[in-house]
């Protein structure tokens, strides 16, 4: 039941990120977004936390079931293939984010700390943190998911309805 929410909302998250025809950058700005992406590593950060997102998905449609589980777990290669080959267009609508969002000297600032050692670290360990950051934001969500869904039944007694 999680799953269609979740695709939902990260449908709506990238249907509102991507600038509108309205917004358009210049192309020198462009240009510049584009090698901050390429800097940062975008594609290859995606491609490092797909099996994460992957396995978060996986309970919401095994759902306990072990012949389901299986063939998940075969499918997966192609999947993680499918949703890799469209990497360079992603690229592109997050360079035309940036572009949108910083200026040309913003987005050089940004440049030149991503070169520097800090900068590189931080590249280097942003799969790592994403990752870590998605079991933790599942974990949380869980447990205060529980905690709202039993509060606002306990306040909707109270106010009379049979919840």
């Amino acid at each position: 039941m999680r799953f269609p929410i979740i695709v939902a909302t990260l449908a709506a998250a990238l249907l509102f990120a991507v600038p509108s025809r309205a917004e358009q950058p210049s192309p020198e700005t462009l240009a510049a977004a584009r090698e901050l992406v390429a800097t940062t590593k975008v594609t290859e950060n995606f491609k490092a936390i797909l099996p994460t997102i992957l396995q978060g998905m996986k309970s919401a449609i095994v759902q306990g079931r072990p012949a389901v589980e299986k063939d998940y777990d075969s499918i997966m290669p192609a999947m993680i293939e499918l949703a890799t080959s469209g990497l360079s267009e992603y690229a592109e609508l997050m360079a035309r984010i940036y572009a949108v969002n910083f200026t040309i000297g913003e987005l050089r600032d940004l440049q030149a700390f991503y070169v520097t050692p800090t900068g590189q670290k931080l590249i280097e360990k942003t799969p790592t943190i994403a990752q870590q950051s998605f079991l933790v934001g599942q974990q949380w969500g869980k447990s205060i998911g529980a905690d709202l869904r039993a509060r606002i039944t306990d306040e909707l007694r109270k106010r009379g309805h049979d919840i």
